[in-house]
């Protein structure tokens, strides 16, 4: 299994976090768990299925996947070369008018958020090129085309910041309070431009900090109540839902 990481240039550094490329040799079905940021991928050989309910569905071979609040099951075919590109917060506002929300829970063809014919011209230089370099250079030229010159919400940007800084547990009359925005215009602006809800983002913030302490020598007790649960069985509850098993079962 191979699985680079590759920083994007100065340009697309305020909104793209990085880029990946991954192949594998075996064909394999893996869970995904929710994480912030939305992902483009580009497989340049194989193909990928989504599990949904015992059926597989081949995903076209350029997509984007938005924000999801429960695991995902996928499956590669053997030989598999896949290029990620995993965007900031509110990194994909700079590239294109769709609202992130429309995509949460999805994983639909890239086409419908850039034109095909551009679509089509990168899988074509993709599979003509060896080189992983060649393949970021490709698809970080494509995005440099794209960028459109925006301004950047800093009301949102700032939102984000104070819910990592809070690990997911500052409630959202808080944020209202402190950015002196009223409810419904902020819920708006931070769906659009994040992908889901402010409360919804701050519970997969908490979810990840849950599940990198996990790996820690902590009781469940002290992550439950560290993370500001009301008690244990809402915290499993919660995680179930995230990872379709408890705690305990993660750990091993």
């Amino acid at each position: 299994m191979k699985f680079e990481i590759f920083q994007p240039s100065d340009t697309l550094k305020p909104y793209i976090k990085q880029f990946v490329v991954s192949e594998m040799e075996d064909e394999s079905e893996y869970k995904v768990l929710p994480s912030l940021g939305i992902v483009v991928g580009f497989q340049y050989k194989g193909s990928l299925a989504i599990i949904q309910e015992s059926q597989a569905s081949t995903l076209l071979s350029a997509g984007i996947t938005g924000i999801v609040d429960s695991y995902k099951v996928f499956k590669n075919s053997p030989k598999i070369g896949t290029l990620l590109v995993f965007f900031t917060e509110i990194g994909l506002a700079h590239f294109t008018k769709h609202p992130a929300n429309e995509l949460f829970n999805l994983s639909i063809g890239l086409e419908y958020i850039f034109k095909k014919s551009l679509v089509d011209e990168i899988q074509d230089r993709l599979s003509s090129v060896q080189t992983d370099i060649q393949r970021v250079q490709i698809v970080e030229q494509f995005f440099i085309t794209q960028l459109q010159h925006i301004q950047t919400d800093k009301l949102i940007v700032e939102s984000v910041r104070m819910i990592y800084q809070s690990k997911g547990s500052i409630r959202v009359k808080e944020l209202n309070e402190r950015l002196n925005i009223s409810a419904s215009p902020f819920e708006k602006r931070f769906r659009k431009l994040v992908g889901i809800s402010p409360k919804k983002f701050a519970s997969i913030v908490r979810f990840n900090v849950v599940l990198n302490a996990l790996g820690e020598a902590k009781s469940l007790s002290e992550i439950c109540y560290e993370n500001n649960f009301f008690d244990q069985a809402h915290f499993i509850k919660d995680f179930k839902q995230f990872t379709g098993e408890t705690p305990d079962k993660m750990r091993h």
